[in-house]
């Protein structure tokens, strides 16, 4: 088995978020986008493979298993999808099964009642519940309560370094953020860029903030947040985070033009594996586009990577990560009685099986079930499908990437006022009095 090269729209498919190709799966009948004809149950997915292939095979098995209880399934691009799914939802059409991303999205959906909660759920399949990794759930609970199964696989984020180019200037890989800066004049001096960044992408300056925040703040200071308590934003260890980044700017950490490098193209994967920069910030998604691209850059062992660096003196717990931590499917709270036992059968016994836990480690993947490391065999992956397993198992705290645990809102800004922290066009303290407006509106 080998990763399938993909870049980071692809994997957040798993996370189910990919711009894709849609399906001619659509459902039929007078009752609506979202009903079957017959008042059974239906489920949306999104197109793309291995994604897609995969969530079809699921349910046709469930399908031929429960003749009486069939779910007609529908696929749809994303973008596509978006634009359907307000459709429905504000219509009472919305799907019996329908995919959401987690954090502030399903947020916006309990709070208009749209979807089921499903906490009796789970306490009735706990089998379910324990057979998947815990710091998945964090995404899919509102206000104590689940909303949403987790499921399909994980991609935290990555701290990549350049084994050859660490060798050549008798380094190690940093376990401290001093060690990082400490490194900055060291790969300078050799004429090597200290850490590759896709900035004009924005979302990958995210990372490093997500990480800072976690490592000095704990898990709560992003939870403040999230919650929108007031002036979260400016705490103190808000400000520390945000004044680190900026430090390692200043210092000429990033290589040079970083900003205008862009990531969907994978140049800054590419600094990397052509030993132009030492080390990279980045999603478990790129380990398969630079295994594909990269020459022997990870077949001949020069790829290395680590968990992000702890921050001395930080609250945060070392072993914690960020990323996204699965898929997540969600119940509308106005399908018919009929259809939510359909749904909640193929949601405890179709959705999270053997056969899809053995497709996603095909594909390269790592799929949030406990003990699925069992499975990883003598692929040539191993190794770095045990390293994502153990980091994502093991995780305290599994913070879900900013731009979706945020609402589309809070997010836009966020992004906006990253580009100008990173270009130092603002100062922290700016940073964080407009992210505290966004917050409070």
């Amino acid at each position: 088995m080998t990763a399938t090269p993909a870049t980071r729209r692809s994997f957040l498919a798993l996370a189910l978020a990919t711009p894709l190709a849609a399906s001619a799966l659509a459902a039929c009948g007078s009752s609506g986008p979202g009903q079957a004809s017959s008042g059974g149950a239906t489920m949306w997915i999104l197109t793309g493979q291995p994604g897609e292939g995969i969530r079809t095979d699921a349910v046709d098995t469930f399908n031929e298993a429960n003749g009486d209880q069939e779910i007609t399934l529908t696929a749809f691009q994303n973008d596509a999808y978006k634009a359907k799914i307000r459709t429905a939802i504000g219509a009472d059409q919305a799907p019996t099964i329908l995919p959401t991303w987690g954090g502030g999205g399903l947020r916006d959906y309990v709070s208009n009642g749209k979807v089921e909660d499903l906490t009796p759920f789970f306490e009735e399949n706990a089998d379910l519940k324990d057979k998947l990794f815990s710091s998945a759930f964090a995404a899919a609970t509102v206000d104590g309560k689940i909303y949403a199964v987790p499921c399909e696989a994980v991609t935290p984020i990555v701290f990549y370094y350049n084994k050859k180019l660490f060798d050549q200037v008798g380094a190690q890989p940093p376990a401290t953020w001093d060690d990082l800066m400490a490194l900055v004049p060291v790969f300078k001096g050799a004429g090597i860029a200290p850490v590759s960044l896709g900035g004009q992408s924005r979302w990958t300056n995210m990372m490093w903030l997500e990480y800072l925040y976690d490592r000095i703040g704990g898990a709560e200071l992003f939870q403040a947040i999230y919650d929108g308590e007031a002036d979260a934003w400016s705490r103190p260890e808000s400000l520390d985070a945000l004044t680190k980044v900026q430090d390692l700017v200043r210092a000429g950490g990033f290589v040079d033009g970083f900003a205008s490098i862009a990531a969907d193209s994978n140049a800054d994967q590419a600094l990397l594996y052509t030993d132009k920069a030492a080390m990279m910030l980045h999603g478990a998604w790129t380990y398969g586009s630079m295994k594909a691209d990269g020459g022997d850059f990870v077949t001949g062992g020069q790829l290395g990577y680590v968990n992000f660096p702890t921050v001395t003196g930080g609250k945060g717990d070392p072993a914690a990560t960020v990323g996204n931590p699965s898929g997540y499917y969600a119940l509308s709270a106005t399908a018919t009685d009929e259809a939510k036992a359909a749904a909640q059968e193929f949601l405890a016994e179709g959705l999270v099986t053997d056969a899809t836990t053995d497709a996603w480690i095909a594909a390269g993947s790592v799929p949030i079930v406990v003990g699925a490391d069992s499975r990883f065999g003598d692929s040539e992956d191993a190794e770095w499908l045990q390293f994502v397993y153990d980091l994502a198992s093991g995780a305290p705290t599994f913070q879900q990437s900013w731009d979706q645990a945020l609402s589309p809102t809070a997010a836009d800004a966020l992004l906006e006022n990253i580009e100008k922290l990173f270009t130092l066009s603002v100062t922290p303290q700016q940073f964080a009095d407009a992210m505290n407006a966004t917050t409070a509106s």
